[in-house]
């Protein structure tokens, strides 16, 4: 009677295995990881549209690169003083973002100096005390 258990484990213990990996195999496969849609479209990497591959970048960077980036571009679209009041209005909104309020405000201030064309002394004059002045030292660190 041993045996006969003793030989049956043995044969369970090897068919067991085998058996959940098939179920396993057969199991994923039957789960739709498409999109539910019958057709079965398979697009290239080149039909990609420019606000596809944007919003998937932004997606991918941190949220204080996406504010940097809005904010490099808001300054030289409008003025230095708009993207400082849009930088202090972050934070105060996202206080996470805080730390990074210093490394923000010096970048501004060297694409405020130049938009300016190397100006300092007209970058300066948006300088105000936001993130303990990071702005005034980045105009002066180019200047």
């Amino acid at each position: 009677m041993n045996q006969v258990a003793r030989r049956l484990g043995k044969t369970f213990a090897l068919v067991l295995p085998v058996v959940l990996v098939l179920s396993g195999t057969l199991a994923v496969t039957r789960v739709p990881w498409s999109s539910s849609s019958s057709d079965g479209q398979v697009l290239n990497a080149s039909s990609e549209t420019k606000e596809d591959v944007s919003a998937k970048d932004t997606a991918a960077r941190a949220p204080q690169e996406v504010l940097r980036q809005r904010l490099l571009d808001e300054l030289q679209q409008k003025d230095p003083g708009a993207a400082l009041t849009d930088l202090q209005l972050a934070v105060a909104k996202q206080p996470s973002l805080a730390r990074y309020c210093t490394s923000i405000a010096r970048s501004l201030g060297r694409a405020a100096v130049a938009k300016y064309d190397g100006a300092a002394q007209r970058a300066q004059s948006w300088s105000r005390p936001v993130c303990d002045t990071a702005f005034a030292t980045g105009v002066a660190s180019v200047g």
